[in-house]
Order: C-alpha cells, then sequence, then structure tokens
C-alpha cells in the first residue's frame, strides 16, 4: 500500500531542479515516476530537471503534450517522458509501448490518471500542487522507496 513518504515545498524553479537532481541517481531500469497535479503544478519542470541531471548535460527537454512520448538514451537505462493528457482510455496507453517501457526504461508518466489500472505497482508517485507563492509535492510510494530515497533534502 503506497504511503506518503517525503513532503517538499518547492518556492522556485531552482528547488525543484535539486530535488530533481537528487532524485535522478537513485533510479534504474524498471523505475517509475507517476507525476501527478493540474496543469501548471510544476510537473513537466521537474520532469525536465530530472531528465537533464540523470543524463548529465543540457537536453532540449520538450513537453510531450503532443508527441505524447519523447525518449532519451542514458548508458543505464532509456528514459521515457509521456504525456498522457490528451488519451481518453489506458488502453490507447499501452498502445504507445508503456506496459514493456515499464520493464525496460525509466518512466516518468505525467498525467497517470489515464493509466487506470495499468500503472505499476511499484511506482513512486509526486503529487504537485502551485499554491499562492510556491509549489508542493507530496512524493508517495511503497515502502521500499522510502529506503531507497533516504536523506532527500530540498
Amino acid at each position: 500500500m503506497p504511503r506518503t513518504l517525503f513532503e517538499f515545498s518547492l518556492p522556485d524553479e531552482e528547488t525543484t531542479n535539486a530535488l530533481a537532481a537528487q532524485i535522478a541517481p537513485y533510479l534504474s531500469v524498471g523505475d517509475t515516476l507517476l507525476l501527478e497535479g493540474d496543469i501548471g503544478a510544476g510537473k513537466s519542470a521537474f520532469a525536465r530537471a530530472l531528465i537533464r541531471a540523470r543524463l548529465g548535460r543540457m537536453e532540449d527537454v520538450p513537453s510531450p503534450t503532443f508527441t505524447l512520448v519523447q525518449t532519451y538514451e542514458d548508458d543505464a537505462g532509456d528514459l521515457w517522458h509521456c504525456d498522457l493528457y490528451r488519451l481518453t482510455h489506458p488502453d490507447d496507453a499501452l498502445e504507445l509501448g508503456l506496459d514493456e517501457a515499464f520493464e525496460t526504461a525509466i518512466c516518468l508518466i505525467e498525467w497517470p490518471d489515464r493509466l487506470g489500472d495499468a500503472a505499476p505497482e511499484t511506482a513512486l508517485t509526486l503529487a504537485f500542487e502551485a499554491q499562492e507563492d510556491q509549489h508542493h509535492v507530496t512524493i508517495s510510494g511503497p515502502e521500499a522507496w522510502a529506503d531507497r530515497l533516504r536523506g532527500l533534502d530540498a
């Protein structure tokens, strides 16, 4: 059963980037991050920062709103950045090859509610919320993530 593992205030993009950079090295093939939140809550900014941190370079990371999936080659395993906002049924997500990517890549999924029951049980959920003067993220998931991410500090 997923439980809340961490909560962070994200007063600016720099803090969001720092959190993403802290999480990036802990990820490996088969890991999925479910990025929840309204438009403008910080999901894409976090994904962009995590991808750049993971790749170790300034990479052009466009939002996959229209392409649905952007992939990035990483020596430790490919990264899939998916924006499922435009999908209407979980089967549409599986047609993109996500079921295989969940096992063979690191997946960052925006709008994970579009997956229905197809989201991996081992996924880490980051729920972003835009507040009046900052953003907030609540990180939840299976207990195994608490040990892996012990020491996060945003």
